[in-house]
């Protein structure tokens, strides 16, 4: 058999492997994900009308987040900062993020943990705050994953404006669904610099599977309710 065959053959089976790699990945988002809408369903009641109670505007917030191969989607929050906020305070500080300009002008303490939510952000809500700390804003993006946009476990989408600041490598982290968790969440939540979110990233790439979902996944629940790194 000639080698142009032996590839063509090589490259087929890899394409198999994927397709059915995405399809067992999608299966597990389906049914956990109507599993975690039914469970949390009260709960997500609850906090619609705590944001409805306490500040006027919509319970989703709605936003542009970049998925997989730089495909943008329509990405849900409950929403926690004040309606018509400016949010160019944050695009400035997530450019700075990224270019490593945050650990730069940061004092010894902070160097190894910058962080890419704001401190001290007096946009945020006084539910907003809890919301976040506890990470339950994030229990609407499983709207997202119902609908394909994204997954359980994958990557932190990216944000538009974060992609003009992006080096060539970090863009590989771009090949992969985007998920609610992933390495990063477990691992180091809010503390690591974005280099080295990226490499998380990049390793759960070159490395997904069924069973690191499921992990990535279990550990999920203790990093949330310790609450380290939350923002």
């Amino acid at each position: 058999m000639q080698h142009d065959q032996l590839l063509e053959m090589r490259d087929g089976v890899r394409e198999v492997e994927h397709k059915c790699s995405y399809r067992g990945k999608r299966t597990l988002d389906l049914i956990l994900g109507v599993a975690i809408l039914i469970i949390a369903a009260p709960l997500m009641l609850v906090i619609a009308a705590a944001i409805k109670l306490t500040s006027r505007g919509p319970v989703l917030y709605k936003q542009t987040r970049v998925g997989r191969n730089e495909r943008p989607f329509v990405f849900y929050k409950f929403r926690t900062m004040y309606e018509g906020v400016d949010h160019e305070v944050h695009r400035r500080y997530a450019e700075s993020f990224i270019r490593n300009e945050l650990a730069e002008q940061a004092g010894d303490s902070e160097r190894n943990g910058a962080i890419f939510k704001l401190a001290g952000d007096e946009r945020i809500t006084s539910v907003g705050h809890f919301l976040r700390r506890s990470s339950l804003d994030e229990l609407a993006q499983i709207f997202n994953v119902l609908k394909g946009d994204m997954s359980l476990v994958g990557p932190r989408p990216a944000l538009p404006y974060e992609l003009p600041a992006y080096q060539e490598w970090h863009k590989q982290r771009l090949a992969a669904i985007p998920g609610m968790t992933g390495l990063w969440q477990v691992r180091g939540r809010c503390r690591v610099p974005f280099d080295e979110m990226v490499r998380m990233d990049l390793e759960y790439v070159a490395t997904q599977s069924l069973w690191l979902d499921l992990k990535i996944l279990l550990l999920t629940a203790p990093a949330v309710i310790s609450g380290e790194g939350a923002g």
